[in-house]
């Protein structure tokens, strides 16, 4: 007897649950297991609001160029109304106006320290911070630093705040989740999730440019507030963003300071009021081909030392320009920006060495640091008593695709260069030659050729033939800008 299909295939109710959750269970197996996102962050994002706050400034400030009082006769009608709403002035005459502005913060101290931004509260006359149960309190600030824009604030409060511990930053990897919490467009506790889609990010805001760039979103009026990981701990502060938009308004391109670059500088407000820098005492830049070859490297690695600061620590231990720096106090200098935070971050006073590549060889060199605050005193300082050079005969020369004088009282005049600049004069860039792909300029002075000093026109003809003749397809050149600034430029033979 044939059984009807539809008899085969009956199964029971017990017996088809039981077949369902057998496929469903064989299925769940075989499928790869995959990381999910958070299913909610609720929880998190209650117990850490509480120590995030609203940071609102206000500034006094003078419009110089504010509206004119109408001319009017000695008697006319509301002429008493329009003086007091036109002159409305400070004593020294300048109208006054008040200028506001929004930010974030975060609660590191239970005693009242707050972390923000320092461009939140720049120039500010009254800070206010308000907490999410609505308490407003004045701040005070304890310390700021502008090249990593960071403050830090110190509030009264009547009893211990709820605050946050910061989290070590160098563990994050991309794509890891983070949730920002702050005050876009004055609106209040906002929060945002998202990832970190890059790391090291450089966007030339500043010597220690290390950021997290998140597509978590974030606005105007976030700047300061906390980027969390999702243990919620401080990863970062939130500080910048890429908008297109008319607003400002987040197309998803958010960066924050990571805590390995803002908890040193923390740390060192919170007990000095003030940071306290290792300094080296050089001018640095990146290597491309070309340097690398005429400085004999395989390979562009390293922070080139372009310029040694008179009376600094480099100086004083000996290293020069032209040594390429590769390690310092044991870390790798993978990169030219790597090296002014591995200094920084090193202890005023501490006997470090220091690896270059001079000559082609490795070099280490022992150095006691000095403090990149007493170093940029020393230099201002320098910049302004360097005293004028005594002029010389004009007469120029060519080489390497550029016309060079010397140095003349007229010359430096013409193309404004300071008195503490000596070299020759550069006057004239031949279009498509080497150095004019360098953006080497009329008014740029030739200070070294191959690492020996020039000063004048025959000077840099002779070297440079004495190179061509050994048959060096590139020769290197110290350049220093109107201001003094140095760099180094590899310049071929070919245009000659």
């Amino acid at each position: 007897m044939i059984e009807s299909p539809m008899k085969s295939m009956w199964i029971s109710r017990p017996a088809r649950i039981f077949a369902v959750a057998l496929l469903a269970v064989t299925l769940h197996i075989a499928a790869p297991a995959r990381a999910q996102g958070p299913a909610s962050v609720a929880d998190l994002a209650e117990e850490l609001s509480g120590a995030v706050v609203y940071i609102s400034t206000t500034q006094e400030v003078n419009n110089e160029s504010g509206i004119e009082i109408p001319e009017l006769p000695p008697n006319a009608p509301f002429r008493e109304f329009f003086e007091d709403f036109f002159n409305r002035q400070r004593p020294d005459g300048n109208p006054r106006q008040r200028a506001s502005s929004l930010g974030s913060g975060f609660v590191i101290g239970a005693d009242g320290i707050i972390v923000t931004n320092n461009h939140v509260i720049q120039d500010a006359d009254k800070i206010e911070v308000t907490f999410t149960d609505g308490t407003v309190l004045s701040a005070e600030v304890i310390g700021r630093d502008t090249k990593t824009d960071i403050a830090l604030l110190r509030v009264e409060p009547e009893s211990p705040l709820t605050a946050v511990p910061m989290g070590n930053s160098d563990t994050l990897r991309v794509g890891d989740w983070v949730m920002a919490i702050g005050n876009p467009f004055g609106l209040g506790g906002t929060v945002t999730v998202g990832i970190v889609s890059a790391r090291n990010r450089d966007i030339d805001s500043g010597p220690y440019d290390d950021f997290i760039q998140t597509d978590a979103a974030i606005n105007r009026g976030n700047s300061g507030g906390p980027l969390f990981n999702m243990q919620g701990e401080v990863i970062g502060i939130n500080t910048a963003i890429i908008s297109p938009l008319p607003s400002g308004g987040s197309v998803g391109i958010g960066f924050a300071i990571p805590t390995s670059t803002a908890s040193p500088v923390i740390n060192q407000l919170r007990e000095f009021g003030e940071t306290r820098r290792g300094w080296l005492g050089v001018r640095i830049q990146s290597l491309n081909e070309s340097l690398a070859e005429s400085l004999g490297l395989d390979e562009p690695h390293g922070a080139l030392v372009a310029d040694v600061t008179e009376g600094g620590p480099a100086e004083a231990a000996g290293l020069e320009p032209g040594d390429v720096i590769v390690r310092f106090d044991g870390r790798d200098v993978p990169e030219m920006r790597d090296l002014p935070k591995i200094v920084a971050e090193t202890a005023v006073g501490s006997d470090v060495d220091v690896v270059v590549i001079r000559n082609g060889e490795e070099v280490s060199v022992p150095v006691t640091l000095g403090r990149l605050e007493d170093g940029e005193r020393l230099m201002a300082s320098q910049s302004a008593s360097e005293p004028e050079q005594p002029g010389q005969t004009r007469t120029v020369q060519s080489a390497l695709g550029l016309n060079l004088s010397p140095l003349t009282d007229d010359l430096r005049t013409q193309f404004e260069i300071s008195g503490n600049v000596d070299g020759v004069l550069i006057v004239e860039v031949e279009p498509e030659s080497s150095a004019a792909e360098k953006r080497i300029r009329p008014g740029d002075v030739i200070v070294k050729v191959d690492k020996q000093s020039v000063e004048t026109p025959g000077d840099v003809v002779r070297l440079v033939r004495e190179l061509e003749d050994q048959g060096r397809s590139t020769v290197l050149l110290l350049l220093a800008s109107k201001n003094g600034d140095l760099r180094f430029a590899a310049l071929r033979f070919t245009d000659n």
